[in-house]
């Protein structure tokens, strides 16, 4: 009788020991989750459904809280491609295009912030920055735009890989964005 309680009592000690202290929700697609209002540095903050989210602004990268539980409860892979907005849905997927080259990619919103200046409109993680081309300069000019991406995009994704490489805009659009964006960072 004394064995069933000294294996259930080993096995809770060999589980605790794997999870490191720390309960990360698994990378998922699911549930999509909008959330309560919230504040940060006396600043209130709404997320909400943004279907046609097209936005010209700054982003900037983190990377050094490697390890850190994301604002939907993943763990932070400072080497994926995954983002931070202020109020998208997490998940959501977005394309981010660079206004000084064009050049794209699809990244995956798990987390909260930019708590910057308003025109700065997404973080990137380390991985996300170095695939866009701006992880040297810190700080770069951007469109983010939401997107639904490819069950095969999302589940690389959704796995720490890039998604498929994507054109970068043609110097039309390309100019047009920049105009627009010397105008004054704000919706397209």
């Amino acid at each position: 009788m004394r064995a069933l309680p000294l294996t259930a009592a080993l096995t809770c000690l060999a589980l605790s020991a794997c999870g490191g202290g720390t309960k990360y929700r698994p990378v998922s697609d699911s549930p999509v989750r909008i959330g309560p209002s919230y504040q940060v540095r006396g600043e209130r903050y709404t997320p909400r459904a943004q279907p046609d989210y097209d936005m010209l602004g700054y982003a900037a990268w983190y990377g050094s809280e490697s390890g850190s539980q994301t604002a939907n409860g993943e763990k932070f892979h400072p080497a994926w491609i995954t983002a931070a907005h202020r109020d998208l849905p997490l998940p959501t997927y977005v394309e981010v295009t660079a206004l000084d080259t064009g050049r794209r990619i699809l990244v995956r919103v798990n987390d909260r912030g930019p708590f910057a200046a308003r025109s700065r409109i997404i973080d990137l993680s380390r991985g996300a920055a170095e695939e866009l081309g701006i992880r040297a300069k810190g700080v770069a000019a951007v469109r983010v735009r939401r997107v639904e991406p490819d069950a095969k995009d999302r589940a690389r994704l959704r796995e720490g890989k890039p998604a498929r490489k994507i054109p970068a805009i043609d110097s039309r659009t390309l100019g047009n964005l920049q105009r627009q964006f010397e105008r004054g960072v704000g919706a397209l």
